[in-house]
């Protein structure tokens, strides 16, 4: 037996698809009616964000590889156009993109109605989530998707993009919060 002993687990992982061509992400997607993870991001101030930071507010978590490429922003400015039309609702768009890029990107757009945060210091969100694509020319990056909770901090929509290349489903996103 060798000096090095690993452990595995069976880790049931995403299977989705950049340009055709299979990519694996390190999970799932949290499972509808579980509660929501606590996390820690980096907000474009450079301030740290939990999930407490949000409370009593229903949350739309956009997440995607990196603001500049256009499906990304295209995600960012529609679901910025559609929270302007609801309350008590707040719009993290997530990715690893530096808190720079992020600021700038939403400077330049206009947009005022969503929060733009990143998980570029641990990794730490991508990997309790497991959103992170573990191979690819996006490898390391956290994989297109939508999760949506209600204010008690319950999953009440997922959604992981089959392709990275395609919009999320913004209508059945925003569908669940209406109901």
């Amino acid at each position: 037996m060798s000096i090095f002993s690993f452990q595995f687990k069976h880790i049931k992982m995403a299977n989705i698809t950049l340009g055709g061509n299979p990519v694996q992400t390190s999970g799932e997607l949290p499972a509808i009616g579980s509660q929501i993870k606590d996390f820690e991001l980096v907000a474009i101030d450079l301030s740290s964000k939990t999930l407490s930071d949000f409370k009593g507010n229903r949350l739309i978590l956009n997440i995607f590889p990196s603001v500049n490429t256009g499906v990304c922003s295209a995600s960012v400015r529609q679901f910025n156009t559609e929270a302007s039309e609801l309350e008590h609702t707040k719009v993290l768009c997530i990715s690893r993109d530096l808190p720079f890029a992020q600021d700038q990107f939403c400077a330049a757009e206009g947009l005022e109605n969503v929060i733009m945060l990143s998980d570029y210091k641990t990794g730490q969100f991508g990997k309790d989530y497991g959103l992170i694509m573990t191979n690819g020319i996006f490898d390391a990056l956290l994989s297109r998707s939508v999760i949506v909770v209600d204010e008690n901090g319950a999953v009440i929509y997922t959604e992981q993009v089959p392709e990275i290349g395609q919009e999320p489903n913004y209508k059945a996103a925003l569908e669940v919060l209406y109901s």
